[in-house]
């Protein structure tokens, strides 16, 4: 494997910080969370997550945090995701793929509209 240079490091550094400022930044309107415990990564969270921030980057969207999280508890419907968004109420998403959770980034993040055939629940699962 070839090594290298002090360039190649410098822009890979810039792209992980590019993309920890699209998953940490503190003035949006939403976040989509990839869950992902022991059971969402053996399912392929891994990849989700990096489809959606690619996505994510492609599409320009910048007032969207993207996060993770652990097992929501239904492991049988891994990969997850929920989308958050301002005003509006969760919606936890199941059995994804990377085309997925592309056109709910889309159509619900960016739209306003659910993707319904791939909601698993919509609605909070705290208490109170």
């Amino acid at each position: 494997m070839a090594k290298l240079t002090i360039e190649e490091l410098d822009k890979l550094r810039e792209k992980a910080v590019d993309k920890l400022r699209l998953r940490e930044s503190g003035e949006n309107r939403g976040k989509v969370t990839v869950h992902l415990g022991t059971c969402g990564i053996a399912a392929g969270g891994r990849q989700i997550l990096t489809a959606l921030l690619d996505e994510v980057e492609k599409q320009g969207i910048k007032d969207i945090t993207v996060s993770t999280a652990g097992c929501a508890g239904l492991c049988s419907r891994e990969p997850m995701a929920t989308v958050e968004l301002f005003g509006q109420t969760p919606v936890k998403y199941a059995n994804l793929t990377a085309d997925r959770i592309k056109k709910i980034l889309i159509e619900h993040v960016v739209k306003g509209k659910i993707v319904k055939e791939y909601a698993l629940a919509i609605g909070s699962e705290r208490v109170g």
